[in-house]
């Protein structure tokens, strides 16, 4: 095949960051959301699959094609029969006859739906009958045929439908593929993403821990120096036990994280000890807004979206498909020419005027290659002329294929309709969860900011007596639960970014990933 889909990711100095990601002495890896999208894109065992498609359509577009090579039929046969003599005239008992044929047919599809067809023939034939002038006598022709259809059939793109069709299903297959990427893609920042918030938020309960740790090592001492009842301190110890829980359950989540990631990256093409290393996420989320409006977003989305593309090329197929059972309702009515020479040669016997069946007075010698100088020569011309008409009653009194695929497409243009209607929905989905996201970032990240500040406030009074244990335990969990959803509203709203790209059909593009049609070897 001289066409192949590759996916390139086109990111300076990939490979060199990729093998410096690498970290064999701690079994960890430093990866960045372009570094997880290069092995994806090498790795993705979905991506694989997909792949074989659009390399299975152009096979078919090849096997296709094959209709308009020239095929060449050799043709070879031999027959000899034996009978009784019921003549007394024959030269013995029993008559032999023998005959071999020798042919070759070169034929030729063209565009248009006539096909051309070139045939030469030889013969041979020879017998121990008496009375024979030419014996053996060899005959050859050379034959020239053309036949074109006039009604059904008829056409350059009827010719061609089968070429037509699988190149059509190319396009979609390509099409399809390019959805399957952005998918892809949109699936491996959702995973690194939430990597992110899972690594992130551990270290947001870490430090939560850490708080209550500081209480507990305070509230000991009070009660050392007498200032604090030490019910004061079985309070911090249970919050300390409660903050290791949640410890355990963040590096869990992170643990989680990182197997949904490689999944998708399918690390274990690469290293079969994949499972054994730590992904380590270096990317920082994106926080800064940039405006949209729907109009940009849904024209952007009907311009470059591949499943909405592939569905238009559908409807070519099915526009086409309709031309075609129109035609094969008309009769069939074709045209065919002919214009062939003949030769004739063999040894021609000398007979005995007197008496003809008796044996010949000599004979003069001629061989195969005189039967072609006439052939070649043209020496002796014929030619036909032919109309025929067929006339199926079939496609008089039953159109059920034309029905068939006008129904199917009038199906085609509904659905593409609703298609376009929920990308319009998707779209306006889209951009509003972006738009919410970013305002919640803003409002979460005032509420931990004023979260920090009660927090301060409740521990300075904590030290002069005017707050409790109790006080000072609420404000922290209310802190952490702050930072928490502020980190999480962050990675919601690059996830939203990302499903706004994908529905526009834009991530390819944004993340430097291109489908490219090299020619030569895969």
């Amino acid at each position: 095949m001289k066409k192949r889909l590759f996916v390139w990711l086109a990111i300076l100095l990939i490979t060199p960051a990729l093998v410096a990601a690498q970290a064999p002495e701690d079994q960890s890896m430093k990866l960045s959301l372009q570094e997880c999208l290069a092995k994806a894109m090498q790795n993705n065992l979905g991506v694989a699959v997909q792949m074989m498609t659009p390399e299975l359509m152009e096979a078919s577009v090849v096997q296709a094609q094959e209709k308009f090579l020239p095929s060449l039929t050799l043709d070879f046969g031999r027959q000899s029969t034996q009978n009784a003599s019921s003549n007394f005239l024959d030269a013995a008992e029993v008559a032999t006859n023998n005959y071999n044929l020798y042919s070759g047919t070169l034929r030729q599809e063209i565009p248009g739906g006539g096909n051309l067809m070139l045939r030469l023939n030889s013969s041979k034939y020879d017998t121990n009958r008496t009375g024979q002038t030419v014996n053996p006598r060899f005959n050859s022709e050379l034959r020239f045929t053309f036949t074109q259809p006039l009604l059904r059939n008829f056409g350059l793109k009827t010719s061609k439908r089968e070429i037509i069709v699988a190149k059509t299903r190319l396009d979609q297959s390509e099409k399809d593929l390019e959805r399957s990427l952005q998918q892809t893609v949109y699936n491996v920042e959702q995973a690194y993403w939430n990597l992110v918030y899972a690594v992130d938020n551990y270290k947001v309960t870490e430090q939560s821990m850490e708080y209550a740790q500081d209480l507990l090592e305070r509230n000991q001492r009070s009660v050392e120096v007498g200032t604090m009842a030490p019910i004061e301190v079985i309070a911090a110890e249970a919050e300390v036990a409660s903050r290791e829980a949640d410890l355990l359950v963040a590096e869990a989540q992170i643990r989680n994280e990182e197997d949904r990631l490689k999944q998708i990256l399918n690390l274990r093409a690469e290293d079969p000890q994949a499972d054994l290393i730590r992904i380590m996420p270096i990317d920082i989320p994106e926080e800064s807004h940039s405006e949209m409006s729907l109009d940009e977003a849904l024209n952007t989305a009907l311009q470059n979206r591949p499943d909405l593309a592939s569905a238009r090329l559908g409807i070519l197929n099915s526009e086409f498909d309709v031309s075609f059972q129109k035609n094969q309702l008309l009769p069939n009515l074709s045209f065919d020419t002919s214009y062939w020479s003949p030769g004739l040669s063999g040894t021609q016997l000398i007979l005995n005027p007197d008496d003809p069946f008796g044996p010949p007075l000599g004979q003069i010698p001629g061989g195969i290659s005189d039967s072609f100088k006439d052939v070649f020569g043209f020496t002796y011309k014929h030619w036909s002329l032919g109309l025929t008409l067929e006339i199926p009653f079939n496609a008089i009194f039953s159109s059920a294929a034309f029905d068939h695929a006008q129904i199917y497409l009038d199906t085609a243009l509904l659905q593409l309709k609703e298609q376009e209607l929920q990308i319009y929905t998707d779209i306006k989905i889209a951009v509003r969860n972006v738009e919410t996201a970013y305002k919640t970032i803003q409002a979460l990240k005032v509420a931990r900011l004023l979260s920090e500040r009660q927090l301060e406030a409740v521990t300075e009074k904590l030290k002069v007596g005017l707050s409790t244990n109790f006080e000072v335990l609420q404000y922290q969990r209310d802190l952490s639960s702050a930072r928490g959803r502020e980190l999480n509203a962050v990675i919601q709203y690059n996830m939203a970014l990302a499903a706004l790209e994908r529905d526009m059909g834009v991530s390819l593009d944004r993340n430097n990933v291109t489908i490219a049609n090299p020619t030569g070897g895969r």
